[in-house]
């Protein structure tokens, strides 16, 4: 069914603004013998992006139109590449950073090979990607907001807009100008890895939040897309119901692990997928999402990025989606066949740029002979290098000098976007239980015992994609702690003390008897993971962390539980020995939020975004047929949350 989008008209409004831009081309390098030289831009003025678009493709080589479909990893390919071979795009993967992990060295590194595809016969200026999922957290010292199941359980819109504005401010800052977000799953299975990149299992929820975040990464104005230099596009993936796929369906192993969701198949039948896992596609088309990236995933055992019916059938005449298909890190190694066919597959499917990190010679060579051969046409190469050509444009890449930053490095981690990220901790926080009015704490308590390992580590509440892809556990980047916070918010006249294993056996009273805390904070947590690497057959804490709990009960009056988790876990023997639980999922940089809660400087307001399952036993759900009372009801249902005024 075919309708007008306001993604269509977004681009017209787009196009229209940039009629008037005047083209600067840098200074050519001589053309060789076999290629046509550029025509001078004053000799043939362009009125729209369209005939802009038109006029660089007839000057394109075969090979230049092919480098442009081409994404390299920084780590794999030099500058001088990037001018050889007409590279169109360079991302940093999962911990891709430059030796020295500081915002002017990201934009130093940046600029090295935006001046290196300046330098090309036509100048064309290289789009820059990063996986900026919960701020430019890649990044030493920016902003770093709670991952996406944390903003479903707050459910704001104009939260959303603001934090994907404050995400493209510090991403601009050091020249990216491309964010892989954000995910619009619609996970139905909490063993997933990447449940938390997902805002919940409601298509209704995950259309609600995403829409205004992509309107805040790429919104400049409110009518005029990139109409501002801190702006990126954004890429909402993965198309389509990897949120769906099927417990033990996978068939990728990686750093040693066994997948059993991440990149399965999904065997659904076609009134799901359009019930379930598309709508969130149709708002992100309608905001206007510039990129839209393929899923490793299967959907009845096509692997999308070969599936044809869904990429062009429906993401583009259905939908009406007019930017480019990006393929996910070496996704089309994983259609069957041989590399060729890889290739022409994906390319004659929908895929308009290939994200080939460390084989992109390969890929070059070999879409060049595809094309030579008849096996891909010429009319298919111009589809997909003008629409590439159509986001660089709308960005304003050719228009002024792209190595300049979008926003001055001073944003990134600026005050303003950690009291962004602290407000987002805070209404992210949703509370499971609260017997006896033991929340909120009294800020003069006498003695509070804090455990966990977690509650004074900025790794493990940040979780993955943080400085390295999989997350990683201590002092990574600058923020606040859980127990930082406490600390900030409790008055001096209070006694906070922290063990990593819950044990103050040596705090005791005049007569020697162990002194009991008048509140414990006990913080358990799952431990940093990305993707298929997190997915989870239990769903269970760490031994470490519920021994810790266990001894906290023992040595507090009053036992309050902080949940760190980028899911439901298992907490059904937790439970019971706590006082009041809190969810704070991964809550990001700025841990002070969370004893903002804790304290009452703020209302517990968020609720659950995922059914909360009482055992592993349980999922996958049905959801059409869930009990809402007795064992066989989940622990909580989607949408709990107690809330408490300050």
């Amino acid at each position: 069914m075919k309708r007008t989008h306001v993604s269509f008209l977004l681009l017209s409004i787009l196009l229209l603004t940039a009629c008037g831009r005047a083209a600067s081309t840098p200074a050519p390098s001589p053309a060789s013998p076999t290629q046509p030289a550029p025509a001078s831009p004053a000799a043939a003025p362009v009125q729209s992006v369209d005939e802009r678009v038109a006029a660089l493709l007839t000057q394109m080589t075969l090979a230049e139109k092919i480098g442009q479909m081409t994404q390299a990893e920084k780590g794999s390919i030099a500058p001088r590449d990037v001018t050889r071979y007409f590279i169109g795009s360079v991302l940093s993967g999962g911990g891709g950073s430059p030796p020295s992990n500081t915002p002017e060295d990201w934009l130093a590194m940046v600029n090295g090979y935006q001046e290196a595809a300046l330098a090309t016969r036509l100048g064309i200026p290289l789009l820059y990607g990063v996986d900026a999922v919960h701020g430019h957290a890649a990044v030493v010292g920016a902003t770093v907001f709670p991952h996406n199941v944390g903003l479903g359980a707050a459910d704001d819109p104009q939260l959303m807009r603001r934090i994907g504005q404050a995400t493209a401010a510090e991403m601009a800052a050091t020249g990216i100008r491309w964010n892989f977000a954000p995910v619009v799953a619609v996970p139905q299975d909490i063993r997933w890895g990447r449940t938390y990149e997902a805002f919940g299992e409601d298509p209704a929820l995950v259309s609600r939040l995403a829409a205004p975040y992509i309107e805040g990464l790429q919104n400049g104005a409110a009518d005029q897309p990139f109409a501002d230099p801190a702006t990126v596009a954004a890429s909402a993936k993965h198309f389509v119901a990897d949120g769906g796929t099927a417990f033990g369906s996978a068939n990728t192993a990686n750093m040693g692990v066994q997948y059993l969701l991440d990149q399965g198949d999904a065997p659904i039948d076609e009134a799901t997928l359009r019930a379930l896992h598309l709508p969130p596609y149709q708002a992100a088309v309608d905001a206007g999402a510039a990129t839209v990236m393929a899923s490793f995933s299967s959907v009845n055992g096509v692997k999308m990025h070969a599936n044809r019916d869904l990429l062009t059938g429906v993401l583009r005449d259905e939908l009406g989606f007019s930017g480019f298909v990006v393929s996910d890190w070496q996704g089309i190694d994983q259609i069957p066949g041989d590399y060729y066919s890889d290739v022409v597959t994906a390319i004659n499917a929908g895929i308009d740029m290939v994200m080939t990190p460390y084989d992109y010679k390969r890929f070059i060579d070999t879409l060049i002979q595809a094309v030579e051969r008849g096996d891909v046409t010429q009319e298919r190469i111009d589809e997909a290098v003008g629409r590439v050509l159509r986001v660089k444009f709308a960005l304003g890449l050719f228009d002024g000098d792209p190595m300049q930053p979008g926003a001055p490095l001073e944003v990134v981690g600026s005050s303003e976007h950690r009291d962004l990220a602290r407000e987002a901790v805070r209404q992210s926080l949703v509370l499971l239980k609260n017997e006896g009015n033991t929340l909120p704490l009294i800020e003069d308590t006498p003695l509070i015992y804090v455990g966990g390992e977690a509650a004074d580590d900025i790794g493990i509440q940040i979780g993955g994609w943080s400085t390295q892809w999989q997350g990683e556990a201590g002092d990574i980047t600058e923020g606040t702690t859980i127990l930082d916070g406490i600390r900030q918010v409790s008055k001096p006249g209070s006694n906070v003390v922290h063990d990593a294993a819950g044990r103050f056996d040596g705090f005791t009273d005049a007569q020697g008897r162990q002194l009991l805390a008048d509140v414990g904070v006990a913080v358990a947590a799952e431990r940093p993971y990305a993707e298929g690497v997190g997915d989870s057959a239990d769903l269970a804490l760490p031994p470490a962390d519920l021994a810790m709990v266990q001894r906290m009960r023992d040595s507090s009056r009053r036992l309050v539980v902080v949940v760190l988790a980028g899911r439901p876990v298992d907490i059904t023997d937790l439970l019971p020995l706590a006082d009041a639980v809190v969810v704070a999922w991964l809550p990001g940089s700025e841990g002070a939020g969370v004893a903002d809660g804790l304290f009452g400087h703020s209302p517990f307001t968020g609720t659950l975004p995922y059914t909360w399952p009482r055992s592993a036993d349980q999922l996958p759900f049905n959801f059409a047929n869930l009990p809402a009372e007795g064992s066989a009801a989940p622990l909580f249902p989607a949408g709990f949350g107690l809330t408490s005024e300050p």
